[in-house]
Formats: structure tokens, C-alpha cells, sequence
């Protein structure tokens, strides 16, 4: 269900550091996601944000997990992509492990991977989905970034309060 995109900057982050891996495949909808996801970052305040763009879909894990292992660390990695159903089932297969390698990379480097790489069945789904205003994945995915952030950065405090 898509929500809308609301603008609320979270100060607590302010200093944060995030890193967006985005494709150049589908260029004009992951383009417009990007555009919201830096957009929303900036109202944030963060002290950086860092693009990384690669060829398509298939290759955003693998930077995404460079990202993950430097130090010092990224708060959260922003992962943007779109695949466009084709006739075969290449489309899917693609989704598919990029998903699973998000997901091993988050597991395994306790770096949140937001996962906004989308299979579409048609163009009218990623128009709506990326380029629009009122709902726009890249802005979620921020969104998301923040929250995660924010989560991860609770957990980094001991009972006794003192950080790790």
C-alpha cells in the first residue's frame, strides 16, 4: 500500500551519515526516487549523504555491501533500483537476488539496507511508484533510513546508558 510522503526532519540524526546505491538501468524512475530520497535526507540535516551509482539492479548488492564494511560506517545504505517484467522470468530471478543479497548484507554487518530496488510488471506502476509526488519510494526509503538509524543507534546504548 503505498503512503503518503510526509516531510518531517528528524533532528536526533542530525550528523548522520548515509550512503544511497542507485541503478542507472530505468534511469528516469530511479532518477525520480533518488531525487525524493536526497531531498528528504537534506530536510534531515544529515552531515553527509554519498551517491553511488551502478549499471543496474544485479550490481547495487555488492557495492552496497563495500559500503557496509568501511569504516567508519554508513548509518543506513539506500538501495534504489527498477526491473521492468520482460517476457521471460530474467525480471523476477533478478528481484529476487538482489533481495537476498540486501538481506545477508543487513544480517551480517548490522548496517540497515533499505530495499527499494522494485519489479514492476509495467511502466504505469513505476510512474506512480517513483516519480510521483504525493507517494514516492525514494522518499520512503529515507524515511525508513532514518528510522533505522535512529533504531540502531538506541540499541548502541547500554543499560547503563554509556554507548559501546
Amino acid at each position: 500500500m503505498l503512503k503518503p510522503v510526509r516531510t518531517r526532519a528528524r533532528a536526533s540524526l542530525a550528523g548522520g551519515r548515509f550512503a544511497i546505491v542507485a541503478s542507472r538501468y530505468n534511469a528516469r524512475y530511479v532518477d525520480g526516487m533518488l531525487r525524493a530520497a536526497r531531498a528528504e535526507l537534506k530536510r534531515a540535516g544529515l552531515a553527509e549523504v554519498r551517491v553511488v551509482r551502478v549499471p543496474g539492479a544485479f550490481e547495487v548488492p555488492v557495492v552496497a555491501g563495500a559500503l557496509a564494511r568501511q569504516h567508519p560506517g554508513w548509518d543506513a545504505v539506500i538501495c534504489l533500483g527498477v526491473i521492468l517484467q520482460g517476457q521471460t522470468s530474467h525480471a523476477q530471478h533478478i528481484g529476487e537476488a538482489v533481495t537476498a543479497g540486501l538481506t545477508q548484507i543487513a544480517v551480517s554487518t548490522g548496517v540497515p539496507m533499505i530495499h527499494e530496488v522494485l519489479v514492476f510488471t509495467n511502466e504505469e506502476q513505476a510512474r506512480v511508484r517513483c516519480l510521483g509526488k504525493e507517494f514516492n519510494r525514494g522518499a520512503e526509503a529515507a524515511q525508513t533510513a532514518l528510522k533505522m538509524a535512529a533504531v540502531m543507534r538506541a540499541l548502541a546504548v547500554a543499560d547503563d546508558g554509556i554507548p559501546f
